[in-house]
C-alpha cells in the first residue's frame, strides 16, 4: 500500500513537472517589434529586469549596462522589459524608450517591447516568472520598476531580487560567477 502511494505521488510530481514551461518556451517582441525567441539564450544566465525611464531606480541602467559588458563574455545577458505599471513611469513609445536608453545610458543589452508586468494584462512571461504553478520554483509579485529575475543556463527560474537591489549586489554577482 505504501509503495503504490509513493509511486502515485512520484507520477503526479512528474506529470506536473513535465507540463511546466521553461524560460526558453517563450517568444517575446524586441523593442523594434521583432520576434525574439528566448530559446536564443540557451546556455546563458539571464537577468530579466522590468525597467522604466522616469523612476527613482532609472539610474540603475548605468550599472546594468556595466554588468552586462563585464559578464557577457562569460555567458551572461540582461533583458530589459519596459513597463508602465508603476506610477506611469514608462509612458513613452518603444522608439522613445530605445532612444532614451541609448542616449542617456548607452544601453546595448537587449531591450524588449513595452509590456505589463502585473494585473489582468500581465504578459505571459511575467505570469511564468511570478507563479510557482507555472515556474515550479516560487511565487513572487513584481513590486516596482527594476525588479530582477535570475534565470539559469537551463532556462529555469533561480531567484529574484527587489527593485532597490543594485546590479552589483553580491547576490547577483555571486550568482553570475556560480558562487551561489
Amino acid at each position: 500500500m505504501k509503495r503504490s502511494g509513493l509511486i502515485l505521488t512520484f507520477l503526479l510530481i512528474a506529470a506536473i513537472s513535465f507540463g511546466q514551461k521553461s524560460f526558453y518556451d517563450f517568444t517575446v517582441k524586441d523593442i523594434q517589434g521583432n520576434d525574439f525567441p528566448l530559446s536564443k539564450l540557451k546556455g546563458k544566465k539571464v537577468l530579466v529586469v522590468n525597467v522604466a525611464s522616469k523612476c527613482g531606480n532609472t539610474p540603475q541602467y548605468a550599472d546594468l549596462e556595466k554588468l552586462y559588458k563585464e559578464y557577457s563574455p562569460k555567458g551572461f545577458v540582461i533583458i530589459g522589459f519596459p513597463a508602465n505599471n508603476f506610477a506611469h513611469q514608462e509612458p513613452g513609445t518603444n522608439k522613445e524608450i530605445s532612444q532614451f536608453c541609448t542616449k542617456n545610458y548607452g544601453v546595448t543589452f537587449p531591450m524588449m517591447s513595452k509590456i505589463s508586468v502585473k494585473g489582468d494584462d500581465m504578459a505571459p512571461l511575467y505570469q511564468w516568472l511570478t507563479e510557482k504553478s507555472k515556474n515550479g520554483v516560487m511565487d513572487s509579485k513584481v513590486t516596482w520598476n527594476f525588479q530582477k529575475y535570475m534565470i539559469n543556463e537551463n532556462g529555469h527560474l533561480v531567484n529574484f531580487v527587489s527593485p532597490k537591489t543594485q546590479p552589483y549586489d553580491p547576490k547577483i554577482v555571486n550568482w553570475i560567477n556560480g558562487d551561489s
